[in-house]
């Protein structure tokens, strides 16, 4: 990147302007937001490396732009700057995630040195995280991205259970993002530095799984020409992620109880256990108590997985999310195309918004990827997503549908303006009809925060 991108967000105007002027001569590209409510407006669709930001402003304070820019797009570096310096002011930001806070009036020797620290920061994680793509460590850099009530409940379980060591059934639709929640757990607990071995069990052929689950001896089978571990023994001091979980063999579902119960397993061909530590999270699109009921997945299996239970919400229940999503999802493919896609138009952000994503982040990340693929360099417009670039904002009901309640069509109305004026909730309230306390308790109730 030749200009490193700085927001600075100010509202008295020759601050702002001398702050321009002097991270211009320094090579910096910078943008300038006089409020809180801008600054926001800009984050919600452009990708900056750093911010400066003025803790003291009117109606949207320092504090709260921080806990919005951390929230959208956690990455980004945030420096505060105050003429009013507290130590309790200054202890909470840096709690909320800023870098450092400066006092006014500003020593330019000083921010000019403190932004050199920033952008080495993250220009450094920025190659480690492409060091890591290269060596197909695909769940690097941050947990799980989004800060609505439904991510926010799933994190706090998170938290909770990590270090318990009991096994985990996480709950969700394909593409939500369940090897990632099984990944956090196992990063944040007392089995970090151990392996974490995932296998979906959907793609294991039948008669092979017992070997892959067990290991096996030489000459156990046609075939076993070398002794093998098995995934139990490779996954010893570490967490094993069993994705697809209901789509086991009865004969494995009773070898696997067996394992969780002894804490020890037999290679095929041998006569010789092994005792192994590993932690069990285990993870379906389905709904496992059905299954059970349904009679093709034990009950005593089914209670031994379920000791901690983590349902994933799907990306049309957690839509404020797709922002900071996109924002992750541009760095990451930035990076790896070698491009400098600077933000994604409002236009493309409505339409990304108003639609109900049935495969969910994953689908997300599918649109962006094409769009890139498709050759998107500066923005990514509603013209780089073909297919939603011919879609209607809303949906068409067919006669045989069945009809919204009025809750789900006022959150969806009410989803649709905060997409369409960028999050400006005056602006939503006006074109709603609505007072903007009366929206912020829509917006409160609906849970698109």
């Amino acid at each position: 990147m030749d200009h490193p991108r700085v927001l600075v967000v100010e509202d008295d105007k020759d601050v702002g302007e001398l702050l321009r002027e002097a991270l211009s001569r320094w090579g910096y590209d910078v943008t300038l937001a006089a409020n809180g409510r801008e600054a926001v407006r800009l984050i919600s669709h452009q990708i900056f490396d750093a911010a400066l930001v003025d803790i003291w402003m009117p109606e949207m304070d320092g504090l709260q732009v921080l806990d919005e820019v951390k929230r959208h797009d956690p990455a980004l570096e945030v420096v505060m700057m105050t003429g009013n310096p507290m130590v309790e002011t200054a202890v909470q930001a840096l709690k909320s995630g800023a870098y450092d806070y400066l006092i006014k009036p500003l020593n330019l020797d000083e921010l000019q040195h403190l932004m050199q620290q920033v952008l080495e920061k993250r220009f450094l994680s920025r190659e480690v995280h492409s060091l890591r793509s290269r060596l197909a460590d695909h769940l690097a850099v941050k947990d799980l991205v989004g800060g609505s009530p439904g991510m926010t409940r799933v994190k706090e379980v998170i938290a909770t259970v990590a270090d318990s060591d009991s096994p985990v059934l996480i709950e969700g639709e394909s593409g939500t993002g369940k090897e990632l929640v099984a990944a956090a757990i196992h990063r944040q607990s007392g089995r970090a530095k151990g392996p974490f071995v995932p296998v979906n069990c959907s793609a294991i052929p039948a008669d092979l799984m017992e070997s892959e689950f067990f290991g096996h001896v030489r000459g156990a089978f046609s075939g076993a020409v070398a002794d093998a571990l098995g995934l139990f023994r490779s996954a010893h001091g570490g967490t094993l992620f069993l994705d697809e979980v209901a789509e086991l063999s009865p004969a494995l579902q009773a070898k696997l109880l067996r394992v969780l119960q002894e804490k020890e397993i037999r290679p095929v061909g041998s006569t010789k256990t092994h005792a192994v530590s590993v932690r069990m999270i285990a993870a379906t699109n389905k709904n496992l108590e059905t299954v059970v009921q349904a009679g093709t997945f034990r009950q005593d299996l089914f209670y031994r997985l379920n000791v901690v239970r983590i349902v994933v919400p799907p990306l049309r229940e957690r839509k404020g999310d797709i922002p900071a999503l996109i924002t992750y999802f541009l760095r990451r493919f930035n990076e790896r195309f070698r491009r400098d896609v600077k933000g994604i138009a409002p236009d493309a952000t409505a339409a990304l918004t108003a639609y109900d994503f049935p495969g969910n982040v994953r689908e997300l990340e599918n649109l962006l990827e094409r769009a890139y693929a498709l050759g998107a360099r500066d923005e990514i417009e509603r013209a780089n997503l073909p297919e939603l670039a011919a879609k209607p904002d809303a949906p068409v009901v067919a006669v045989n549908e069945p009809i919204p309640t009025l809750d789900q069509a006022e959150r969806d109305l009410i989803a649709r303006a905060l997409a369409r004026f960028l999050n400006d909730k005056e602006q939503a309230a006006r074109a709603l009809g609505l007072t903007v306390r009366t929206l912020y308790r829509r917006i409160k109730k609906f849970g698109l925060i």
